[in-house]
């Protein structure tokens, strides 16, 4: 019997459909272009993306560097920027030919395709259809609601793309209501890390600074996909790579982003087709698997150390760590056998991951939404950090914890004060600097606000940008309720599902993108957004508005302010409006320590960074020191052994944005109504490709979840894995399935069982 490859062989035989980047990505482009029809202005506002005093990109929230490239975006980037461009316009003559039931009826698609808003709408219930308003009668309406709504009632909605200004004005505007109830789109994805990483090293948002890309001479990459959803990122992987760095990747599915990457910006790679290959080892886990191949990893780690003096760090262990003792017997108490079960990988695998490690002299762990949102996705992502803590791999150049945000500001906007949490918001600056007291119990995140609308305790939504009905678990029941609240405002660009489902009253407030003009009393306005690496940079948009009755998010946060809330000699709103640096005053003056002379060090190439004491190695945790924990199971989903599925987005889609139909770095066209299964997997199913099938929830509760009419996909996936798109999947995912430290929703990993 031949001998089996080793992990580094396999994980170099690994074909895609097609490699990252290259001629794909331009073609990605341009078909976007063709379908939106952004015109000649569209090149010029993609040269100045993510450039000094340019425009900060929306998509992702990469580094805005301070040399930038010639062309600093990426497919996704420039994707996402000519949708905000296009053509197209959803007049309120298209609302009067169409009712609000009808329009639920299309495709996230189609919606979208209509184009920008260009009008106030107010929703008329009796025709079922929105209908042409002015800006003053919206706010009068909207001001009376809020007025009269108790404070518990109501929620204010932030998607991650809103910028520090209107953030900050945002989550003010909230607690002079009287309420914290302020979730925000991290709920969804990364609340898991500014909990849990915080938890285990003091931090909320990770370690590294770009320029440690430059030190690492291995990196661990887990449960993200760089490809579709944060191309930025291959450009400093391949310069890795190139200079000897070894990148070992876990995840389910074998994604072309971690195996080969074309640099569109090199006429050599272009005009060869030559791809640099990124992954040293590829390890296939399962669903949640990740606890336990990184505490393998370890296992192997802490084996060769008992035979070579020094592999360890002693001495960051001893000056800077906390429970490493229990940990290593906890790590000597676990079988291998136990291991290979729970992460789906081998030995030799993860034998082959900790001689990397341990080889390694700087180490990055990178993550993304396959560690989050798990069930024990807190504890998966204290296991990575239990793995960089073993040789010191945090706070020194080179290493670090590094997971992938995805909106390009919602780390900022936690920053800024959009938290439910009362320890998190800055009470006493905003009694110094505002003159507000603010309310003392924490507010609704995500789940608590779901919980809240189906028991009928909420009766207004705000919401500042964003797709939430779609992207939440429980979508038929949250559904029904969505509709039986007092009141429903939308802060948008487009038009949109969630904007279908009308409270009793509902307004539609159409704002300008980031890539327009915002022309107020002191001209055009700058705004700030923070990276994924705590940098602060400005951003200015160029492009004329999509409609002259267009106002920012700012001026519309501003105007409802005035009419809900009573005069207060400190609240000046006009003012406010009317020139964006006194906002940035504000923020500078309620965060002095980070935000010190922000209106002037914004404006610098890469602007500036606010400040991570866990990089300076100093831990705000319990202890006073980095935790290593102890996980309560090796798999970080639900219990069982049953099916798992974990639900992906497609390379032509950002979050619910779905551009078009195409998922070429999977070989997946055409159709979204699929699911994907392993020939293994099939056959034990007893399933044939191309079958129609219902996907049901497995799990012990009343109400029962099913998505029929799946056509199944053959795919490389593991044993026990099947997957598929969200949205389209999200009603399989139970309100009760969510992290328990963070509450953010166990997408990816969801008990499932097939119907035929």
């Amino acid at each position: 019997m031949p001998a089996r490859p080793t992990p580094a062989a396999e994980a170099a035989a690994i074909t895609v459909p097609e490699a990252a980047g290259g001629w794909g990505s331009l073609q990605g482009i341009a078909a976007t272009e063709l379908s939106q029809a952004a015109g000649p202005g569209a090149i010029e506002t993609l040269a100045h993306l993510n450039k000094p005093d340019g425009t900060a990109c929306t998509s992702c929230a990469w580094i805005k560097p301070p040399t930038p490239a010639a062309f600093e975006f990426c497919e996704n980037g420039a994707k996402a920027t000519l949708w905000d461009l296009t053509s197209a316009r959803a007049e309120p003559e298209f609302f009067e030919r169409h009712t609000v039931a009808s329009l639920r009826q299309w495709s996230a698609h189609d919606l979208e395709k209509e184009g920008r808003l260009t009008e106030p709408l107010r929703y008329d219930a009796s025709t079922d259809r929105y209908l042409r308003t002015t800006w003053d009668e919206a706010f009068a309406a909207i001001g009376s609601t809020l007025k009269q709504t108790p404070p518990e009632a109501m929620t204010f909605y932030a998607s991650g793309k809103a910028a520090l200004e209107p953030s900050y004005l945002y989550a003010a505007f909230a607690r002079m209501l009287g309420h914290n109830n302020l979730p925000d789109s991290s709920n969804m994805c990364h609340e898991t890390t500014s909990v849990g990483l915080k938890k285990v090293i003091g931090s909320p948002v990770g370690t590294c600074q770009i320029e440690d890309f430059d030190r690492c001479d291995a990196i661990f990459y887990l449960g993200q996909n760089p490809g579709t959803n944060s191309p930025r990122i291959l450009h400093p992987l391949q310069e890795a790579v190139k200079r000897g760095c070894r990148i070992v990747t876990f995840n389910p599915l074998k994604e072309a982003g971690l195996v080969e990457f074309i640099n569109p910006q090199s006429p050599l790679e272009m005009l060869t087709g030559k791809a640099t290959r990124l992954s040293h080892l590829y390890l296939q886990v399962r669903p949640g698997g990740d606890i336990a191949a990184l505490m393998g990893v370890c296992k192997h780690v802490l084996a060769r150390a008992e035979h070579e003096p020094g592999l360890l760090d002693s001495g960051f262990l001893a000056e800077h760590t906390d429970g490493f003792n229990s940990f290593r017997e906890k790590v000597a108490r676990t079988d291998w056998p136990e291991l290979e079960q729970a992460s789906g990988v081998t030995r030799a695998e993860m034998e082959a991951a900790g001689d990397v490690y341990a080889e390694a002299k700087a180490v990055i762990g990178i993550y993304g939404m396959g560690l989050t949102q798990q069930v024990r996705g807190s504890e998966a992502i204290g296991m990575l950090v239990n793995l960089l803590l073993l040789r010191g791999n945090i706070g020194r150049p080179g290493a670090g914890c590094s997971p992938i945000r995805g909106h390009s500001n919602v780390q900022g906007q936690r920053t800024v004060g959009i938290t439910e949490k009362v320890a998190l918001a800055p009470v006493g600056k905003y009694r110094e600097v505002l003159g507000l007291e603010t309310p003392q119990q924490d507010g609704h995140n995500t789940h608590a606000f779901l919980e809240a609308l189906l028991a009928g305790r909420n009766r207004v939504y705000l919401g500042l940008g964003g797709n939430l009905a779609m992207a939440v678990p429980d979508q038929e029941a949250v559904h029904e309720a969505w509709t039986q609240m007092d009141m429903t405002v939308h802060i948008a660009t487009r038009l949109n599902h969630t904007h279908l489902l009308p409270g009793k009253d509902s307004w539609i407030l159409p704002c300008l993108v980031r890539s327009e003009e915002d022309i107020q009393d002191s001209g055009n306005q700058f705004v700030s957004v923070e990276d994924s690496f705590s940098h602060i940079y400005s951003s200015k948009g160029r492009r004329k508005p999509a409609s002259e009755h267009l106002m920012s998010e700012t001026a519309i946060i501003c105007e409802l302010a005035k009419a809900s809330l009573p005069f207060h000699p400190r609240w000046l709103w006009d003012e406010w409006r009317a020139d964006y640096a006194r906002i940035r005053e504000l923020i500078a003056r309620t965060y002095p320590d980070q935000f010190h002379d922000m209106e002037a060090r914004m404006h610098a190439p890469g602007g500036f960074y606010r400040g991570n004491d866990a990089r300076e190695r100093i831990w705000h945790t319990a202890s006073g020191k980095a935790e290593f924990t102890d996980p309560t199971a090796l798999n970080a989903g639900p219990a069982g052994d049953g099916l798992r599925l974990i639900t992906l987005r497609s390379n032509d889609q950002f979050n619910t944005t779905i551009y078009g139909h195409s998922d070429r770095l999977r070989g997946l066209e055409g159709e979204r109504t699929v699911v994907l299964v392993s020939q293994g997997e099939m056959a034990r199913q007893g399933l044939v490709e191309g079958q129609r099938v219902t996907l049901v929830t497995a799990m012990e509760e009343e109400r029962r979840r099913a998505v029929a009419g799946l056509k199944v996909v053959a795919y490389d996936l593991p044993d026990g894995c099947v997957a598929g798109y969200f949205p389209e999947l999200n009603p399989l995912v139970p309100l009760s399935l969510r992290d328990r430290l963070s509450d953010t929703p166990a997408s990816k990993g969801i008990p499932v069982r097939f119907e035929t």
